[in-house]
């Protein structure tokens, strides 16, 4: 499992596994948050089935899945309230965590100065400096 820390409660990861739940309620994790579409991994992966393990080691689950063409502002804005404003320590994820740290990014266009989100996002190994222009307006 491959977490990574973009801001004190918010992280995200590649594709996880159901196997992976005790590991990441122990890491602090209280709330898991799917971006990835169940159309891209098989069964034993899709969001119910990561749910149910989630929820069976204690943990939150929400989904909200991504892709390119739907990163829009009113997906955005759910993807933030379902995550970074909320109280809990949120692990989300996509299959590499590219997509999950794009919608944070977007997410914060506004109320994040774009140079802290970049670093951010580059703290957690993910360059986004090639989406700085939508960061530099309020995306949502």
């Amino acid at each position: 499992m491959d977490m990574r820390q973009l801001t004190p409660r918010y992280y995200v990861a590649p594709q996880i596994d159901p196997s992976d739940m005790e590991a990441i309620r122990d890491a602090g994790i209280t709330r898991i948050l799917c971006n990835r579409p169940d159309a891209e991994v098989p069964p034993s992966h899709q969001a119910e089935a990561m749910r149910a393990a989630a929820e069976a080691a204690g943990i939150a689950f929400e989904v909200q899945p991504l892709t390119h063409q739907t990163m829009v502002p009113d997906v955005i804005a759910r993807n933030r309230a379902l995550g970074a404003e909320t109280d809990d320590v949120v692990l989300a994820y996509c299959a590499s965590g590219t997509r999950s740290t794009i919608a944070w990014a977007l997410g914060q266009a506004g109320r994040m100065p774009a140079d802290d989100i970049v670093a951010a996002a580059r703290g957690g190994g993910y360059d986004i400096s090639n989406i700085r222009p939508a960061l530099d307006a309020s995306f949502t």
